[in-house]
């Protein structure tokens, strides 16, 4: 079973589950090996905390990881909301602590998360995407402090039609050098099975963007469920698979004290 690396716990702020009950369902599934990615959303303005505790998170992780060490191998993980203003403090927070995996991942733009209707009030559908498109070139460019990109078009989660009307071609002038910034810098792609959840029928970035990525000679891959409850542990990663290999994959990238290892699909 694929390696699920972007999975949360009641240690971020939009989630309930505790770290067993994750670990357990992954067991359950097959899993030899996973990375818990909990949020920390530095300077943001939400209706909930996304800021861990990096200590008492950590302790809690090593536990948890020496607990179950004869059943599936933790890797430690965060997942961080990518921001150029708090750039030194990204990078400090990057080292606090000897975390196996980091996801980097876009949030809040402009102070909105998307995952609210009043990102998109004050401008188009198109607009909007390209507004999300636009700021995480710009953090790609000028940030370093994680291992993987998390769900690219994260925004298309949650825009009024969805991908109903979402051509992936349309907004290539920042989508290439995205994943060109990506490979440059020796940085993963994540393929987050969240959208399969949410009903877009495909994962986040979707197929036409992770094609992309290989032509342009990408080969860190990542996978995650982005799973808040066990229900998604590992969500149609069956499904991931034959979309990848169909995408001309044939290896998923795992890491473990920041260095990436290959497994086969």
């Amino acid at each position: 079973m694929i390696s699920d690396f972007h999975l949360h716990t009641n240690f971020s702020g939009d989630c309930d589950a505790r770290p067993e009950v994750q670990v357990e369902k992954a067991i359950s599934l097959g899993m030899s090996r996973i990375c818990i990615t909990d949020h920390h959303d530095y300077d943001v303005v939400s209706d909930c905390s996304f800021e861990l505790d990096f200590p008492s998170y950590f302790s809690a992780m090593e536990r948890l990881r020496d607990r179950y060490k004869d059943r599936i191998q933790i890797e430690i993980g965060i997942e961080l909301g990518l921001q150029r203003h708090i750039k030194e403090y990204l990078q400090k927070a990057s080292q606090a602590s000897a975390f196996d995996f980091i996801i980097g991942s876009s949030h809040f733009i402009d102070g909105m998360d998307p995952y609210f209707p009043a990102f998109f009030e004050t401008r188009s559908e198109k607009a909007s995407y390209e507004r999300f498109f636009q700021v995480s070139l710009e953090r790609i460019r000028d940030l370093d402090c994680f291992d993987s990109y998390g769900h690219l078009d994260y925004v298309v989660r949650y825009g009024p039609n969805k991908n109903q009307e979402y051509r992936a071609e349309e907004y290539l002038e920042y989508i290439d050098p995205i994943l060109k910034t990506l490979i440059d810098k020796g940085k993963s792609l994540e393929c987050n099975t969240g959208g399969f959840r949410c009903g877009l029928g495909h994962p986040n970035p979707c197929e036409d963007i992770l094609r992309r990525y290989r032509q342009l000679g990408g080969k860190l891959l990542t996978i995650g469920s982005d799973a808040h409850s066990p229900a998604y542990v590992g969500y149609e990663f069956q499904r991931a698979a034959d979309l990848l290999k169909a995408c001309g994959f044939q290896y998923y990238t795992v890491y473990h004290q920041r260095k990436p290892e290959f497994l086969p699909l």
